[in-house]
């Protein structure tokens, strides 16, 4: 078995994630009128105005004119007008100006013909969607990003455009191909068992990748589970059997949901990380095994520790590195990629060809996603396959989303909620000494969550560490 209790500590400077940096961007999120055709993302540093208007193909170009940056946007939709609309950017505000377009342009859902984009503003050019950000952590080098969503990803689970997330994903990366230990952090349904696939994929480990549930591990039968069993070991065994850890051998052994495996368990799992061998239930020889131990789970293991619910020195094993993902409505500026990625998954006939009405969009990217990107892959083919004509209408959705509002746009937070909120940022930076991962656990909130507020508030965590 690899040291795969390794620390990222073992990881060269040059190759952990460099401080980001707050920057405009705008995202194309959606196009309701060809949802395949997933996001894009465009930097706005130093750009004075965008120019937005139909195209064959979508893309992006720069020109500097009369001292002005300029941005020209094209859109390969018929309901985008050839010159649809501009945004000229005023100080710190950007407005928006109708250019008398045929199908118009809405900003949360409301039409207008001038307006001031805001941060987390939602514009409709016709049926395509895209949405504002001002200040978006980012590390060095995505100033002259132009739209990533032409990259493949490296793997399965590694598809995203906000740039932050990016960022982590792309150090999880560097991670996958090192003998560390991982735990994957996040809600359900946030697509951890995904990443898990993606990074077995990057690791080029030859062996098999084996998931196991760890819920449903039977206290009475967890070594043999786990470690295997010979024929004759105990009544009902009537072959031999290698159980999840032999058989992973030479791969990856991917502990799905682990804040639920049962203490016995975890002792032997333990004793096999520590020992780097197995003995099968009912046999003499200890049999060497090489595995790499992906865990997963959307429990507190820190608060399963302090219970006595889970053992910290297999939290110290299995956490070499610990990556968060975030829920899907903290990466909505995602939502069109994640779209485009599961319709060309999906088995529902007609699912590449599918169209959203702009209400069935609108429904979409104001609905909360309690349930992330599962729920989104199970309303989406609901939707698909009771889709009249190709058209996904509200008709088609689930009740939930059905009731979701049609008005788009960010939470505003009011002046006294944003001064605690500022208050609790500094307080917990100074307490764990600017580790802006125990600051996102501590209120449950993603790092990537941490870090727009600190852009926002103008919090630099290096001020409060050493």
């Amino acid at each position: 078995m690899n040291e795969t209790f390794t620390t990222t500590e073992d990881v060269p400077q040059n190759e952990r994630l460099a401080p980001a940096r707050p920057l405009p961007f705008l995202f194309v999120v959606l196009h309701n009128d060809n949802p395949t055709l997933g996001g894009a993302r465009y930097s706005l540093l130093g750009i004075d105005e965008i120019t937005i208007g139909r195209g064959s193909t979508r893309e992006a170009s720069r020109a500097d004119e009369a001292g002005s940056r300029r941005l020209a946007l094209r859109l390969p939709s018929s309901t985008v007008s050839r010159a649809h609309a501009r945004l000229v950017r005023s100080h710190d505000e950007w407005l928006l100006e109708d250019l008398d377009s045929k199908n118009g342009c809405c900003v949360n859902g409301e039409r207008v013909t001038r307006a001031r984009i805001r941060d987390g503003d939602f514009v409709e050019i016709g049926s395509v969607v895209l949405r504002y950000r001002a200040a978006l952590p980012a590390p060095p080098g995505f100033a002259e990003d132009f739209d990533s969503a032409l990259r493949p990803p490296e793997a399965s689970g590694f598809t995203t455009l906000v740039p932050a997330i990016a960022a982590g994903l792309g150090t999880l990366a560097r991670i996958a191909r090192l003998p560390i230990s991982t735990l994957l952090l996040g809600e359900t349904g946030t697509g951890k068992e995904v990443l898990a696939k993606g990074m077995h994929a990057l690791s080029g480990r030859p062996g098999p990748r084996v998931a196991v549930n760890c819920g449903g591990l039977t206290s009475s039968l967890v070594e043999s589970q786990l470690f295997g069993h010979v024929k004759g070991a105990f009544t009902g065994a009537q072959r031999d059997e290698p159980g999840f850890i032999r058989s992973a051998d030479g791969g990856t052994l991917f502990l799905d949901e682990i804040g639920d495996l049962p203490l016995p368990a975890q002792a032997a799992i333990l004793r096999v990380l520590q020992e780097r061998e197995v003995v099968p239930v009912g046999g003499t020889r200890p049999t060497i095994v090489d595995v790499r131990v992906i865990a997963a789970t959307h429990k507190s293991l820190d608060a399963l520790c302090l219970r006595g619910e889970f053992r910290s020195d297999l939290l110290a094993r299995i956490a070499g590195y610990q990556h968060m993902l975030p829920p899907l409505r903290e990466r909505m500026e995602d939502v069109g990629l994640l779209i485009s990625d599961l319709l060309r998954q999906m088995s529902v006939p007609g699912a590449m060809d599918a169209r959203l009405s702009v209400t069935t969009g609108r429904r979409l990217l104001s609905h909360a996603w309690h349930l992330n990107i599962r729920e989104l892959k199970q309303v989406l083919t609901l939707g698909v396959g009771l889709a009249e004509r190709g058209v996904v209408e509200p008709l088609h959705l689930p009740e939930g989303v059905v009731k979701a509002p049609e008005k788009l746009g960010p939470e505003r937070e009011t002046p006294s909620s944003t001064d605690e909120l500022r208050e609790q940022l500094i307080s917990l930076l100074r307490k764990h000494r600017g580790n802006v991962t125990a600051v996102s656990r501590t209120l449950g909130k993603s790092r990537i969550h941490i870090h727009r507020w600190m852009a926002k508030y103008g919090i630099d965590p290096d001020d409060y560490r050493g």
